[in-house]
């Protein structure tokens, strides 16, 4: 006869005593626990040809060990290792009773979920989905009624299948993901920990991480390693200071936040439930109706607000900017020819510093973000995304991946790992490019600045985003009906509660998404300046070229003799019906490398290209006198859609294993963009004249 220890697990008052009489009958006794005065009770049930010996842990709300029940429960669980434990939730007071569920699948043990009480619930006006409560916990979810014997006949075959389960294969441990500062602290320790915590293996790494940055007396007792112990007290430290809270209040936090997402997943209807501040909120802002407007207003007062407030900064770096190029001039002889001269004031000026401009722009954008992010609202605007995710065939755990893209989509396509099925990986994959980076925003701050009224300003740039988001909807929507097709896995959206950001939270995240795009200006775009400037500047044209021609027509002359130059002009039969010329192609080429390269080299070709008595002109306004509002908005469209740089193309294939769909990926987004682009600019052009 097989025998199966199962350890029943809940809430006090949750019914799990009734429920524990129910299994057992007059088959159990009780005892203590060794060295505690905690009452132990045990009995046992044959059930199918099994003897199912149940153990009754002490009623806890949580396993943080904050008591000596809590302690006893945890050290049961992770010493005795039983094939299955029944953890007892008070169907009638879901949310409260899931918080210990949540660190229960922290121990990645063998699980199932008993919804008690369940008429009690119904009467309330609580139904629930358990396949898909189930799955969030990778467990069996069953309604009981403890009291009248209901549903314990499903659960002991439960316990016998989950048992025979555990023996076949081992679960894949399901995570609850803390935020990105606290996983990177996390990520941190667990190194450390996996290499020199004597108990590593046995509790594994990462709930130990958890416990020390909780700072978990027991666990602390345990890691003998002083190491360890100042690595948690230096990320303890970090994140108080970034938050103003402990990291054992935002770690506990972010679980009634995945509880809060599992209520949302898996409570079909409710008439009657508890009502806080967040989901008063929620009523608003997760509105069917309102919930997506409110969004797209957020964002185009983010847009208002980065352009509102970042023009002034902007001017006076434009303006430094200015004065150091006539600064570095005035050094040299006026009207004198030196390749020194223009390498810096050309080359290195003109490159970088039109990419430095638009800083405030940046810091100004993700310190909005940030707010969003810290606040608990961009989790809102996930859950009402989902919605349509699910709508085109992705898995709503796209919507991360997505959201990253924002910033940078090298590591948007690294944080699609979290995805299991494969189709609804790579279709996330294949759009993504389409999410505005960071190093496009350069490209839309000048072209809208330089064309469009300020009014207008926050609207175009929520236009060109929205265009990018629009176009990934109708390509995965193609890709999940014809290359990719299959079902979408179910996901839980994790709801946390709303919370004041700090002020030196928002600094900080703002910053280190800040300083990674300066500093990539002080070194990548810098390097490939000074590559672009010498294939803009060399080989010069011949004196017989030059002979008779008018000062501004000797500096186009001398352009389009270089090697960029000739490649532009190469290029312009097939850009021209996009209403680009040579110039715009020597951008294109640049931003292969890097999209804000392209503000580079647009500030390095009309640096060259003009004459001196434009010298003091802004960027801004040499393009606002060479081209058109509709020219402006073609450029950005073009670098929304095509080409990624090459960053992406290297982290598509590594992420894909497959130079195929890296380079469908790249030809394909190119041919999108082109198409749209040309459409656009030659249908603007019929109304336009």
């Amino acid at each position: 006869m097989k025998k199966i220890t199962a350890a029943i697990a809940g809430n006090p008052n949750s019914g799990k005593t009734t429920l524990f009489n129910a299994l057992t009958g007059a088959r159990q006794h009780v005892g203590n626990y060794p060295g505690v005065t905690v009452e132990k009770k045990e009995g046992s049930r044959i059930y199918k040809d099994c003897q199912i010996n149940f153990i009754d842990l002490p009623g806890t709300y949580s396993l943080t060990a904050h008591s000596i029940e809590e302690v006893v429960a945890r050290d049961y669980i992770i010493n005795e290792n039983p094939d299955v434990v029944v953890n007892i939730i008070d169907a009638s007071n879901f949310e409260r009773n899931l918080y210990l569920a949540t660190q229960l699948l922290e121990l990645n043990v063998p699980l199932i979920l008993v919804l008690n009480m369940a008429d009690v619930a119904k009467k309330q006006g609580y139904s629930f989905d358990t396949e898909k409560l189930g799955s969030f916990f990778n467990a069996r979810a069953i309604l009981t009624v403890a009291s009248k014997s209901e549903g314990i006949n499903e659960l002991l075959d439960s316990i016998i299948e989950k048992s025979q389960i555990q023996t076949e294969q081992t679960p894949s441990p399901l995570q609850i993901h803390y935020g990105e500062d606290i996983e990177r602290e996390i990520d941190k320790l667990e190194k450390l920990v996996d290499k020199k915590h004597p108990f590593a293996k046995k509790y594994g790494a990462r709930w130990l991480c958890l416990k020390l940055l909780e700072k978990d007396e027991q666990i602390i007792g345990l890691s003998q390693n002083r190491e360890i112990l100042n690595a948690a007290e230096q990320s303890i430290s970090h994140l108080e200071k970034l938050y103003g809270d402990s990291p054992e209040i935002l770690i506990a936090e972010k679980r009634y936040g995945f509880v809060s997402g599992v209520y949302e997943g898996a409570v079909v209807h409710t008439v009657q439930h508890r009502h806080q501040i967040s989901d008063l909120v929620d009523k608003v802002l997760l509105n069917r109706v309102l919930g997506l407007p409110i969004f797209i207003i957020m964002m185009y007062l983010v847009f208002k607000l980065t352009f509102w407030i970042g023009a002034h900064p902007m001017v006076w770096i434009e303006t430094g900017f200015a004065y150091l190029s006539n600064f570095i001039s005035g050094l040299w002889p006026q009207g004198s020819e030196n390749a020194v001269k223009s390498l810096i004031v050309d080359g290195i000026i003109g490159g970088v510093g039109g990419v430095v401009v638009f800083l405030p722009n940046i810091v100004l954008l993700f310190l909005a973000i940030a707010i969003l992010e810290d606040s608990g609202y961009m989790a809102r605007a996930a859950f009402l995304m989902d919605r349509i995710m699910k709508k085109i065939g992705l898995h709503g755990r796209s919507f991360i991946p997505m959201v990253i893209g924002f910033g940078c989509t090298v590591p948007a396509i690294m944080a699609t790992r979290i995805l299991d099925d494969r189709k609804s990986r790579l279709t996330t994959i294949m759009v993504l490019p389409l999410m505005s980076c960071g190093a496009r925003l350069p490209i839309y701050t000048l072209f809208i600045s330089a064309f469009f009224a300020v009014r207008w300003h926050a609207m175009v740039m929520l236009i060109v985003y929205m265009i990018g988001i629009l176009i990934a909807i109708i390509l995965s929507l193609l890709l999940r009906k014809t290359l990719l097709k299959g079902e979408s896995g179910i996901f839980l959206m994790e709801l946390p509660p709303y919370r004041m950001p700090t002020i030196r939270g928002m600094l900080t995240h703002a910053w280190e998404r800040s300083w990674l795009y300066l500093k990539k200006a002080g070194t990548v775009i810098l390097a490939i300046s000074i590559v672009l400037w010498f294939m803009t500047t060399y080989p010069k044209a011949s004196e017989e070229k030059l002979s008779g021609l008018s000062e501004q027509d000797i500096q186009k002359a001398q352009l389009q003799n270089s090697i960029a130059g000739r490649v532009g002009l190469a290029m312009e039969p097939a850009i021209k019906p996009l209403g680009f010329d040579y110039r715009i192609g020597t951008a294109l080429i640049g931003a292969l490398a890097a999209k804000e390269v392209f503000v580079a080299q647009t500030g390095i070709v009309f640096s060259i290209s003009d004459s001196s008595g434009e010298e003091s002109l802004t960027l801004r306004e040499k393009l606002r006198a060479n081209y058109t509002p509709l020219q402006g908005f073609c450029v950005m469209l073009f670098c929304l859609i095509s080409a990624p740089c090459a960053a992406t193309l290297a982290i598509c294939r590594k992420e894909t294993n497959s130079w195929g769909w890296a380079l469908f990926q790249y030809l394909g987004l190119t041919a999108i963009g082109y198409t749209v682009t040309l459409i656009v600019y030659q249908t603007g052009s019929l109304f336009l004249g």
